[in-house]
């Protein structure tokens, strides 16, 4: 069975990015404009992965990675903050929010795909 990524960023250009890079490996994606465009796509199918940009409108990152967390169905899957933002407070903020790994943009693909690889749910 593929595995399913929600991507949530609001540059089209980088969710096409990540998406290219995750459908030639073999994952199904679904993309996500913001943190409230994510949280409507969740909608009780099994996600094995969501990848999050912090900086976004509507709804930030780590505001949507709290939102996740409180989701019986998705408390558990893992999130990849994958942001500009390189501050140690930021990255403290995601961990405490649940955020499984920080990738800082821009950002070597595979480099992307060996998290994605590592911390997808089974």
């Amino acid at each position: 069975m593929t595995k399913k990524i929600l991507v949530v960023d609001d540059s089209a250009s980088i969710r096409q990015v990540v998406s290219i890079a995750l459908r030639g490996a073999g994952y199904e994606v679904v993309d996500a404009c913001d943190g409230k465009d994510a949280l409507s796509k969740m909608t009780g199918d099994k996600l094995n992965l969501i990848i999050s940009d912090v900086n976004m409108p509507n709804m930030d990152g780590i505001t949507f990675l709290k939102e996740v967390k409180k989701h019986p169905r998705y408390k558990f899957t893992p999130v990849i903050m994958l942001t500009t933002e390189a501050s140690q407070e930021k990255m403290a903020e995601g961990r405490a929010a649940g955020a499984k790994a920080w990738v800082v943009k821009p950002f070597q693909p595979a480099q992307m795909l060996n998290a994605v690889a590592k911390l997808c749910l089974p």
